[in-house]
């Protein structure tokens, strides 16, 4: 930890990193239950997806720009530049009047939010190694991680249902300049690497490669689209042709957003390729099993997001556990190898998935990928960390969340198409007979299934590297 942060502002270092990735984090999915009611009182249900789109899309941008940025500059001032952004955000959207003005407000909510996860995630981590105590702080990674996801539906339905939805933006704020209290007051300003000239080149063309790729995949089943409808084929195509050219101007850049020498490093590419194909299970079943309890079972929306703390529960578990077993062993790979076991176990047994399955049986299945799911969560942020030089931690983390955000919008895009193709052939949805309701559930193990395997042949390639964090 640093030598001049006193064990009490350590603590409340430690709370602030953890309450700022968990805001962060719950505006990815708070928002769904919410939308519905957002679109009936301002309107434009055909701008329905940006709501979304627009905060991922400025989230997953910025993520690598606010890594590497901080790197150079120091953790302090970069983070305090997001929170303030996402508070800010945060009360627009609160306030705005019609969909385009929320669009707009949430572009400027994933602006802030690119800072808060990645830099968070470091500074907590990086206060505790995991060979010296850091083991609760890992699994309370996970857990924090874990409650966001599954927190948000919940929490979106209970403001929208008991209070009013812009509650849903605005509880960001009190909490958020408590923690940007804290952290201006508790946080050592420590120099970084230098005040180099940023890569403007790098930085504009990696925006516009990943705007591209996540319109199209948002426009993927809407109106109709297909893979090769141009609205799709066109922007995902010239996402590609813009990524080439990242590649090359980053390999002459000299201080660039994304350092491709990272990428030479086998644990380095590993640990991202994992991170990128573990969220096929993460995305699909924290967004799909809720909608199919919805839609399938024809429960509410506060009863599905309770249906599914099993999962939650396993997360943080699995994270907590992968904690322990680094600090006493000061290696991460078997115990990384064995969570797609568990992954793959647990989304093989949601196949049999009915309308009939009885509950407790879901709920072994639920517990069994989150268990699974959880070491990842911790353990990948520590296996990119020990792959890199310290001046390199903020880029490690930021690129693995954006590894991570990048794998899911294609895991949804996958999902929700085949999804809905399904569902709404019929209705009542509640109605469905069970061979339909299970058709529409299959997307989640047969993804899941095939991203835990991807993930648990990199990690095997991956060498089993011990602890020596500072």
């Amino acid at each position: 930890m640093p030598t001049d942060t006193k064990p009490q502002s350590t603590t409340l270092l430690v709370a602030a990193a953890l309450g700022g990735m968990f805001i962060a984090m719950l505006d990815q999915t708070i928002v769904g239950t919410a939308l519905p009611r957002i679109t009936a009182e301002l309107g434009g249900s055909d701008l329905y997806t940006w709501v979304v789109t627009a905060y991922l899309l400025t989230s997953t941008v910025t993520m690598p720009l606010y890594g590497r940025l901080s790197d150079q500059h120091g953790r302090k001032p970069l983070l305090l530049i997001g929170m303030v952004i996402f508070v800010l955000g945060s009360a627009l959207c609160g306030l705005a009047q019609d969909m385009t003005q929320l669009i707009a407000f949430r572009a400027i909510q994933g602006l802030g939010a690119g800072a808060l996860v990645p830099l968070s995630l470091a500074l907590a981590l990086s206060l505790f190694p995991p060979t010296q105590g850091g083991s609760r702080v890992q699994g309370a990674v996970g857990g924090v991680m874990a409650l966001s996801y599954l927190a948000g539906p919940f929490l979106g339905g209970l403001f929208t249902d008991h209070a009013t939805w812009r509650w849903a933006f605005y509880v960001n704020v009190p909490i958020g300049l408590v923690l940007l209290a804290v952290v201006a007051r508790n946080l050592p300003h420590q120099p970084g690497t230098g005040r180099e000239r940023p890569d403007y080149l790098g930085i504009s063309i990696f925006s516009l490669a990943i705007g591209a790729l996540l319109i199209g995949l948002t426009e993927k089943g809407l109106d109709g689209n297909t893979w090769t409808s141009l609205p799709v084929l066109g922007p995902i195509g010239l996402a590609l042709v813009l990524l080439a050219a990242f590649v090359l101007v980053e390999r002459r850049a000299a201080s660039p957003v994304m350092p491709m020498h990272l990428f030479a490093g086998r644990s380095y590419t590993l640990v991202n390729v994992t991170s990128f194909f573990t969220a096929f299970v993460m995305y699909t079943g924290v967004v799909f099993l809720p909608r199919y309890f919805q839609e399938a079972l024809g429960e509410d929306a506060t009863t599905s997001g309770l249906r599914i703390y099993p999962l939650m529960l396993g997360m943080l578990a699995g994270s907590w556990i992968m904690g322990v077993l680094m600090a006493r062993t000061a290696v991460y790979k078997p115990w990384l190898v064995a969570a797609p076991a568990l992954m793959i176990a647990g989304t093989l047994l949601c196949l049999n998935l009915t309308v009939h399955t009885p509950n407790w049986l879901l709920i072994v299945w639920m517990s069994l990928i989150g268990l699974g799911m959880g070491p990842m969560l911790s353990g990948l942020t520590v296996a990119a960390q020990a792959s890199v030089a310290p001046q390199y931690l903020g880029t490690a983390s930021a690129n693995l969340n954006f590894f991570r955000h990048i794998g899911g919008s294609v895991a949804l895009a996958l999902a929700g198409t085949t999804y809905t193709s399904v569902l709404t052939e019929q209705t009542p949805l509640h109605g469905l007979p069970a061979a339909h309701a299970s058709a529409a559930a299959l997307i989640i193990p047969v993804l899941g299934v095939a991203g835990a395997l991807v993930a648990l042949v990199a990690l095997i390639a991956l060498p089993n590297t011990r602890l020596t964090f500072p």
